[in-house]
């Protein structure tokens, strides 16, 4: 029998305001905290979180980025011929999404989601690799390339497989008791929180089956392990979308044209423009500073928030709503959810959470720092499992990492 297992679950989407008035976790994970989160969505959180870095130094921010000369779409300017009714629905762009996924050979997360195939020729997508396995990362290594390095006995989720497949595996490679330190993905509270909101009863009821998933893990764990560390954690949380804003139709009713004098991704709670001429850029920039469900973002102010670009690759303008309004219709879809992420870090639905079996440290406020606790949390367990193998005097090691 091992001393230690550290274990980290990634919860996506249970957001502080989500779970702090809960009893989630109380029994076994009672240190809880409100983190600050990053500006963006899961495909900027995530990679922050596993890499401990923000989107400018790993360059995993937005998805879908300006880029006709690298774009893989091409072959599907085809599809731009056939009835909007047909190629609109969400069943066909499921469908050509697996089929583009295979082809390619992306191994990240993948949609099409709602990107005009007239105009999806002029785009590549920014996540290629997974963040969730070693050398995911755009820019820079992760966790798992640390680990891989450090020859560390450890287990990670497979992003290929639904969270159910993978807390059988986790419960599985635990049961076997040879790993040192667990991490675990679990995504589907945040698909849940898209469609029925934030104050749903359902959410509570996943929250439960969470626990009793957690509660059965951390007894497996007890029943090859000595000490169970466990971390429970989020990227960011859910606001529920109270106004929609028709952006697309304000920019399309100028006299410039997309993508002859701009290009522009819409996103479900910002905008990202590329301009190729003065008057694009004026008559665009007048017309945001005029809708007042959002606001134009200064350069000052994404450095402040680590996702400034100098190169300018994933927009040259970031035009950001405000907490509760959701942009309909999108290039991330046509219909209107109940509740959306990607809004200012600082506001009241933004913040993420971490519960924990062990006292938080003071200095971990952001996500990104979650990626040195795991660090920290996987070479203690590895050394005092290696202490007790070599001496059996586990004891003198404890002693010496708390001072």
């Amino acid at each position: 029998m091992k001393d230690v297992l550290a274990i980290s679950i990634l919860i996506d989407a249970a957001g502080w305001e989500i779970v702090k008035d809960t009893p989630f976790l109380k029994n076994i994970a009672p240190h809880r905290k409100r983190l600050n989160s990053v500006f963006g969505y899961s495909s900027a959180c995530i990679p922050s979180i596993v890499s401990g870095r923000w989107p400018e130094s790993h360059r995993n921010w937005c998805y879908f980025v300006y880029d006709p000369i690298k774009s893989p779409f091409r072959s599907l300017s085809g599809f731009r011929w056939l009835p909007r009714a047909l190629t609109g629905r969400r069943r066909v762009r499921r469908l050509l999404t697996a089929l583009v996924r295979r082809r390619i050979g992306f191994e990240g997360y993948f949609d099409l989601y709602n990107i005009p195939f007239d105009q999806i020729h002029l785009y590549d997508f920014s996540e290629k690799k997974s963040p969730l396995k070693p050398g995911g990362m755009n820019c820079g290594p992760n966790i798992f390339d640390h680990f891989k390095a450090e020859k560390l006995n450890y287990y990670g989720s497979d992003p290929d497989k639904d969270e159910a497949a993978n807390y059988q595996d986790l419960l599985k490679v635990i049961d076997e008791g040879e790993i040192d330190f667990a991490f675990s993905y679990w995504p589907k509270l945040d698909g849940l929180l898209h469609m029925v909101g934030n104050k749903s009863p359902k959410v509570p009821e996943k929250l439960e089956a969470y626990q009793k998933w957690i509660d059965t893990v951390v007894a497996t764990a007890r029943q090859r392990y000595k000490e169970v560390r466990l971390d429970v954690f989020s990227d960011h949380g859910m606001a529920n979308c109270d106004e929609l804003l028709n952006l697309k139709s304000r920019i399309e009713a100028l006299s410039v044209r997309a993508p002859d004098d701009y290009a522009v991704v819409y996103d479900s709670t910002m905008a990202r423009f590329w301009f190729f001429n003065d008057r694009s850029r004026q008559q665009v920039v007048e017309c945001l500073k005029k809708i007042p469900q959002g606001r134009i973002l200064p350069d000052d102010e994404l450095k402040e928030l680590g996702t400034y670009f100098p190169d300018h690759a994933f927009g040259e303008l970031i035009f950001l709503v405000k907490e509760g309004v959701l942009i309909v219709p999108s290039h991330m879809g046509e219909r209107p959810i109940r509740a959306m992420h990607g809004y200012h870090p600082s506001d009241k639905h933004s913040f993420a959470t971490i519960c924990s079996s062990e006292k938080i440290p003071d200095e971990l406020t952001a996500i990104p720092h979650l990626c040195g606790l795991m660090i920290e949390r996987a070479h203690q367990a590895q050394l005092l499992n290696q202490s007790e193998k070599s001496t059996g005097r586990p004891d003198m090691l404890v002693e010496a990492l708390a001072k």
